[in-house]
């Protein structure tokens, strides 16, 4: 079975403790981490640490178990729970760890993509509810620019063989992504990182009022709103190659088809079709897995949109359906992509002090609350025209770059 290299893995910790947390500037000595990482991803879990300590900083460990050809651990809890334990919540626990930590740094590394399979849907979305305040607390935390977090991939022969590659392979798209082979990582990171800031920029300074993206299988038109800005680059995430706001859900029009699956809570669901009307949407069908959808849109606030964001070819070197929304909402190739999010908006998308900003402003310049937050994305070629506070109206983004 391939490994990467010790000096992949090193080069990896780097990247995620000293320019990942922190929006780019890593941690500081003293700082706590709470890093989440599954067994098979030991490897990674060994360097993180290490990486964390040499920085003077502190882990606290959350190493949980992984799914294997004889346990499938997360099955197991849908299985023999009832209703008052899918509804459990360790409120004290979870208060006590967004209290304590200044950063939190997820590994993902599923090995089978479709664990919960033949599990009613219902209980699943019923148990994800459960954590809204958990999240609440760690938005709030972060809106006062004390706390901040990024998500990394560790390969699993599920998810290369989900991707039609060889571990081998699959593990050079993220060594490739993360310019891990490179002599100073985190100097390209950087690197990238203003690459993307200067687009930023540019996309601030235009004050588009909204966006229509065009193709031939996308016609919708998304109102960006007040108070909004663009963000990206900022190390939450590795890789990180997109541009994205949270527009006004309320001025959502028209219809978008999806190239690329979504693999969400234990499931596939393939062929995905949404219609939105006045922000909301009206119509939605997939080729599999349909009813999922629909449950999962069900939700409160799944309805509306939460982001929308752009990925430019030039600074992505992924060039793979990886399986993985981490990669696919990030990937290069032919024609970049173009992605939304369903549900809940990210509130420093706000252009002013978000920490002292109340939920209710947010809520009336049309920033859309929910516990579900699920990306899905395209890679087919798309016109995206901004039409600005001016009255002009520009192209923004074509033949997957942007021509700002």
């Amino acid at each position: 079975m391939y490994k990467p290299s010790k000096k992949i893995l090193e080069n990896y910790a780097n990247v995620l403790v000293n320019f990942a947390l922190g929006r780019g500037k890593g941690i500081k000595k003293g700082d706590v981490v709470h890093l989440v990482v599954d067994e098979i991803a030991k490897p990674l879990y060994i360097e993180l640490r290490k990486a964390i300590w040499k920085a003077g900083g502190h882990v606290i460990s959350d190493y949980r178990p992984s799914n294997d050809s004889e346990y499938n651990v997360d099955k197991d809890f849908y299985l023999h729970t009832e209703g008052h334990q899918v509804e459990f919540f360790p409120a004290k626990y979870l208060k006590g760890i967004v209290d304590e930590v200044d950063h939190s740094l997820l590994i993902l590394s599923d090995t089978d993509l479709k664990s919960l399979q033949n599990i009613d849907s219902k209980k699943i979305i019923a148990r994800t509810k459960i954590f809204k305040p958990y999240k609440e607390w760690r938005n709030q935390k972060e809106n006062a620019g004390k706390f901040t977090w990024t998500l990394a991939l560790f390969a699993t022969e599920g998810l290369a063989k989900e991707s039609k590659m060889t571990l081998k392979e699959y593990w050079g798209q993220i060594i490739n992504a993360c310019f891990l082979n490179e002599r100073n990582p985190i100097k390209k990171w950087r690197f990238i990182a203003n690459n993307i800031k200067k687009n930023i920029e540019k996309l601030n300074k235009m004050e588009i009022e909204s966006v229509h993206i065009k193709g031939h299988d996308v016609d919708l038109n998304i109102k960006i709103g007040e108070k909004r800005q663009w963000l990206g680059g900022r190390g939450a995430n590795i890789p990180s190659f997109e541009i994205f706001t949270s527009p006004d859900w309320r001025g959502t029009n028209g219809f978008i088809k999806f190239n690329q699956p979504l693999y969400t809570n234990g499931n596939l669901i393939e062929g995905i079709e949404l219609e939105f009307k006045d922000g909301i949407v009206v119509k939605s069908k997939a080729k599999k897995n349909e009813k999922l959808l629909k449950e999962m849109i069900a939700v409160e606030g799944a309805n509306m949109i939460g982001e929308f964001s752009m990925t430019d070819k030039r600074f992505s070197k992924i060039t793979k359906f990886m399986a993985e929304t981490l990669y696919d909402e990030n990937v290069g190739g032919k024609y970049g992509n173009c992605h939304i999010a369903i549900g809940s908006s990210y509130h420093d998308c706000y252009s002013g002090n978000v920490s002292k900003v109340s939920k209710l402003t947010l809520k009336n310049l049309g920033f859309n609350e929910s516990i579900i937050h699920s990306d899905i994305i395209t890679t087919t070629d798309r016109i995206i025209t901004g039409y600005l506070k001016s009255d002009k109206k520009v192209v923004i983004f074509k033949n997957g770059q942007f021509c700002i």
